[in-house]
């Protein structure tokens, strides 16, 4: 069973839009095979469940569409970074490395709020569930990013986002957010 930890409402997106406007590149050749939903194996027998997975940089077997009601897993396979799944439902067609050029405040329009948060530092025995519980309930389109900044250290980022009360975390030295390198995928639900 995953473990939840309930932050501020969205854990001011782990102070995911603060530093946006680098430019990245659409990153559809960089995921592995789409794969399928299958059955989750915990309390909801009815539940689907798709595990993706992130790397450095980008996230793998993300499916190109799912089941409204599926529920996501994510799993960091990074020795050194940090990295998190965050779940948008968009209303546009725009395509994804239009949208990631965007300048920050454009972005954080066209995004919204986060449908779900899975964060998980490197060796973690399991994700953390922030926002949301990983659950894709509405139809539509989706983009998944991960808005760590590039080298940032784990446990000095982890420790300025329970100092900030679950908040955006200040003073963390690293680089532009994982997505501007490619950690930026989408999926849509059915």
């Amino acid at each position: 069973m995953k473990r939840t930890i309930r932050t501020a409402t969205t854990l001011a997106c782990l102070g995911l839009l603060g530093g946006i406007g680098s430019a990245c590149g659409d990153d559809a050749g960089a995921s592995a095979p789409p794969t399928t939903a299958h059955e989750h194996t915990s309390d909801e027998a009815d539940a689907m469940t798709v595990e993706i997975a992130g790397v450095d940089y980008g996230f793998e077997h993300v499916p190109d569409s799912v089941a409204a009601g599926t529920r996501i897993s994510f799993t960091n396979r990074s020795a050194k970074e940090l990295h998190e799944l965050v779940a948008f439902r968009v209303d546009t067609d725009t395509p994804l490395s239009d949208l990631l050029a965007l300048p920050a405040a454009e972005l954080e329009a066209a995004l919204g709020a986060p449908v779900t948060v899975l964060l998980q530092p490197p060796g973690a025995p399991e994700p953390i569930v922030a926002v949301g519980d990983g659950t894709l309930t509405e139809p539509g389109r989706y983009v998944l990013l991960c808005f760590i900044p590039i080298g940032a250290d784990p446990d000095e980022y982890m420790a300025a986002v329970a100092a900030a009360g679950g908040g955006k975390p200040e003073g963390v030295a690293g680089g532009p957010p994982h997505f501007t390198a490619g950690m930026a995928a989408e999926l849509t639900v059915e």
